[in-house]
């Protein structure tokens, strides 16, 4: 029963990861890094999961590392995670209704605290991931040719099982 109930809690946080991942992809927050995580979870169980791993991970790596390239990339994001951040204050403190919102009342910062509470913590994640990636990859150009040469790799890889795999009918 316990490997079961594992089995059970594996696949609900791994696909939880992986719709909350796909959300930030279009919505503020760190979408490549949570679908990554949900695949990786969900990799413990099921080899498609498990091919599709590196591929994710290398490109939100690159792109952390695309980010912190030059100082007004760095400058930008920290601006709109800050800015992000003071959205989610304005949307738990809920002021009144502006006179000039054009829209009715139920249209102005919908979702109340908990969506500011959200962008609070999407602001927190940003943040968080713009120290890591400047830290990591900022004046480290040996990291970002070791990441390019790992996705040029995988990349054949993945050409060359291509190759040797059955067609298709």
């Amino acid at each position: 029963m316990k490997g079961a109930a594992r089995r059970v809690l594996l696949e609900v946080v791994g696909w939880v990861l992986v719709v909350i991942g796909l959300a930030a992809l279009v919505l503020p927050g760190p979408g490549l890094l949570l679908l990554a995580a949900g695949l990786f979870v969900l990799s413990q169980q099921y080899e498609w999961a498990e091919r599709r791993v590196d591929p994710i991970l290398d490109r939100a790596l690159m792109g952390a590392a695309i980010g912190v390239e030059s100082l007004w990339k760095v400058g930008f994001s920290t601006l709109f995670a800050l800015g992000l951040g003071a959205c989610g204050v304005l949307w738990i403190q809920s002021p009144p209704v502006p006179q000039w919102w054009p829209f009715t009342e139920s249209l102005w910062l919908p979702g109340g605290a908990a969506t500011g509470a959200t962008q609070i913590a999407s602001a927190i994640i940003a943040l968080g991931l713009i120290v890591w990636s400047f830290h990591r990859y900022r004046g480290h150009p040996e990291a970002l040719a070791d990441l390019k040469s790992r996705h040029a790799a995988r990349a054949r890889e993945r050409v060359s099982d291509d190759e040797h795999s059955p067609p298709v009918s």
